[in-house]
């Protein structure tokens, strides 16, 4: 049976009217035997934890993934066979709010909610004699739980003294719960859920503590993650801990979340019995310092735990400079951190999918991790998101909007072109052309909108431009390159996409259209005569093949050896900035950019304490200090320094290109990639005044070396 044909007979159930805790729901059933095979579906909104007969089932966080609730629903199915008994069972469900119900209290983004936390499950049993169905319905018992505060945004409070053990095991007296009311569910379609699940990935212990107030402890955990605190305590039945989370320290060693959003906590109340641990169920940030207050007597340990989706990693890189070295490091944190059921911008004060880092940071992602199903699942939310006129926002999903006179922040060239973008991006790297099925009818909507927005001369200028690039004033709406270049530009890469992904489905009028209304659009776009005055505005021209002008790499360079080899690009600009270089085999002067510590530049992060990509290049303690942005140097290191291009929209022979880019003071340099074809592996030395090149492929290859030699070889180990 395909699972999108599943029929359910479960109702939505929720909780009456409560305290403000939140709820916990039960069923006790019985089972004539021993199953034979035992399948469990449930959604649970905003997050839930799935309890059977006194245990956690799978090891899940956040679960569901975000989506627009009134759109789309995703349930989670999970084989329980080895959690049933022959005789009496019980499942319980906890329901955390999410980004479902987003209310106040503490510090949160924006405030909405699509109701209540409410939830739909279906138990399948298979016995040796016949079936059994466990659905939820009104005859469901339900009580409010021992979280009292829960916020995606704002931390979790936990009071131990409020729990029922036993409540989600058989034999417990559930006559003071109260019925489970059924009630109408979001509107959206149940929607099995088919990405990566959110886990704890790597637990992460402290390097150091300190006490910069009495009854104030600071916890160093070293690094900046995604995550929660998890701790171990013993006292009092009523001893309170409260954590406060940070990324920095202030002047007096004690916690400061000035950059992320205020306040934000975690407390946990005992119950008195024992040593006591405990992590936060439904909320997570971004942090490195914990600073515990309270009854910190209490306090046994504390670690970190890790969270964001359970990817497989598929690549590796290494190579003889530490500073480049250090600097993958720094942008896989950040990679790491903002994987979650979307890629958020940050794990702390947004938390949100905003969309130019889903198409931009597209390739440095795929370098090293399978995304090839969560990126199905980020173009669902950006058809979820697309509005009837065709225009898509700039956040999907779209849990928050913004109006006039911020109106400039929900529609942007540079970031709903993610939807033309993403697909094709998907495409090239996995060879799914079901991707691009799937999404082309809202890819043609898009174009068509932009398409409609250009204005008289064929040139589109609106939007938020070359966010964050580097010029007068503080950071934020570009002023160095005209909006006009970048979205026109990004509207050109959409018509070109759409023209490759019309004629790969056979849609030959469509292909012959778009390829028309890319040619119009280049024309517009040179008889502009843009001045190129930036770095973004000689790149974009370059690397989307809208130049004429031959001397215009010449004018790149030159740009970046004024400014001492630093970038002056922003968000948008400075992923177009390193292919234009690479592509016009100008790597050298990517290294000399990569070689730098003062600021702007990744080393001068490094040199200011950072552990991840940080929202600004030069540090900022003002700003994130966990970004998805600017870490666009990883798919140089991959796809140029070590040489692995994969384009599988090519024909078989043309798929894998080998490329190593020897450059600066690099001895070695090595990766790995697990493509869909099979593994590939380059790895190359300086030995004296020759370079040794070991290859491994596993399909027919182009092998391009930096003397000009160009060589097909087929598939298997290879030494040059």
């Amino acid at each position: 049976m395909n699972e999108r044909d599943f029929t359910w007979s479960a109702r939505w159930i929720a909780a009456p009217d409560g305290d403000g805790r939140l709820p916990l729901f039960r069923k006790t059933f019985r089972l004539a035997g021993r199953p034979a095979r035992a399948v469990v579906r449930v959604c649970g909104l905003g997050h839930f934890e799935l309890r059977i007969n006194g245990a956690k089932a799978g090891e899940d966080l956040l679960e569901p993934g975000w989506t627009c609730y009134a759109r789309r629903c995703l349930y989670v199915k999970r084989d329980v066979t080895a959690m049933l008994l022959p005789d009496e069972n019980v499942v319980g469900v906890m329901l955390g709010n999410g980004m479902y119900n987003v209310a106040g209290g503490r510090y949160a983004k924006f405030k909405g909610s699509f109701g209540t936390p409410k939830l739909i499950l279906q138990l399948d049993v298979q016995l040796a004699d016949g079936t059994a169905t466990i659905s939820s319905d009104a005859s469901w018992r339900t009580a409010p739980g021992p979280i009292t505060f829960s916020c995606i945004y704002g931390g979790e409070d936990h009071d131990a003294r409020l729990e029922d053990s036993g409540w989600d095991a058989p034999g417990f007296d559930d006559s003071r719960w109260r019925p489970a009311l059924v009630v109408d569910g979001p509107g959206g379609a149940l929607v099995p859920q088919d990405f990566p699940p959110v886990r704890a990935m790597q637990t992460v212990g402290p390097i150091r503590v300190s006490e910069p107030s009495a009854g104030v402890r600071v916890y160093d955990l070293g690094r900046n993650f995604s995550g929660v605190p998890a701790i171990g305590v013993q006292g009092p039945a009523g001893t309170s801990v409260k954590l406060i989370t940070g990324e920095l320290l202030d002047d007096t060693g004690r916690v400061t979340q000035e950059n992320t959003g205020s306040p934000v906590s975690f407390s946990y109340t005992l119950r008195g019995r024992g040593v006591e641990t405990w992590q936060p169920r439904f909320s997570y940030t971004g942090f490195r310092y914990v600073q515990a207050e309270g009854d910190v007597a209490a306090l046994r340990s504390l670690e970190g735990r890790w969270t964001h989706a359970a990817v497989r990693t598929v690549g590796t890189f290494a190579c003889s400079n530490d500073l480049l070295n250090r600097i993958h490091d720094l942008i896989l944190s950040a990679v790491r951190s903002n994987l979650q059921s979307i890629l958020t911008d940050c794990p702390h004060r947004e938390k949100l999918g905003w969309l130019e880092q889903t198409h931009l940071m597209g390739p440095s992602i795929m370098c090293n991790f399978d995304v090839s199903r969560l990126y199905a699942k980020i173009c669902a939310d950006m058809r979820d998101a697309q509005r009837d006129d065709g225009c898509v926002p700039t956040i999907a999903p779209q849990y928050t909007s913004f109006k006039a006179p911020w109106d400039v922040f929900d529609d942007s060239p540079e970031w709903g072109s993610a939807i033309v973008l993403c697909p094709w991006l998907a495409y090239r790297q996995y060879g799914d052309r079901d991707i691009v099925a799937e999404n082309y009818d809202a890819m043609r909507r898009y174009v068509r909108y932009l398409d409609g927005r250009a204005g008289p001369d064929g040139l589109i200028d609106y939007g938020l431009g070359d966010w964050y690039d580097i010029g007068p004033g503080d950071p934020g709406f570009s002023r160095l390159t005209p909006r006009a270049l970048t979205a026109t530009a990004i509207h050109y890469a959409d018509l070109r996409v759409m023209a490759q992904a019309a004629e790969m489905l056979g849609k030959a009028d469509d292909a012959a259209a778009y390829r028309a209304m890319a040619r119009r659009t280049r024309q517009a776009f040179v008889a502009r005569r843009f001045e190129p005055s930036s770095q973004t505005a000689c790149a974009m021209p370059l690397a989307l093949g809208l130049s004429e002008d031959p001397a215009l790499l010449d004018r790149l360079v030159a740009d970046i050896r004024r400014h001492e080899n630093h970038t002056t690009a922003g968000d948008i600009g400075f992923a177009y900035v390193l292919a234009a270089l690479a592509e016009g085999g100008r790597s050298d002067v990517i290294f000399d950019m990569l070689s730098r510590t003062d600021p702007p530049s990744y080393g001068c992060q490094l040199e200011r304490g950072a552990t991840a990509l940080t929202e600004a290049w030069d540090a900022n303690p003002r700003k994130s200090q966990n970004h998805l942005m600017l870490g666009h140097a990883e798919a140089w290191f991959c796809q140029w320094l070590a040489g692995i291009q994969i384009d599988l929209s090519q024909p078989p022979g043309r798929q894998i290109t080998i490329r190593p880019t020897p450059v600066g003071d690099v001895v070695w340099a090595a990766a790995m990639h697990d493509s869909v074809l099979g593994p590939i592996a380059v790895r190359w030395e300086r030995a004296g005044m020759r370079i040794r090149y070991h290859i491994t492929v596993p399909a027919p290859a182009t092998v391009c070396l930096p003397d000009g030699t160009v060589r097909q070889v087929p598939s298997g180990d290879l030494a040059i």
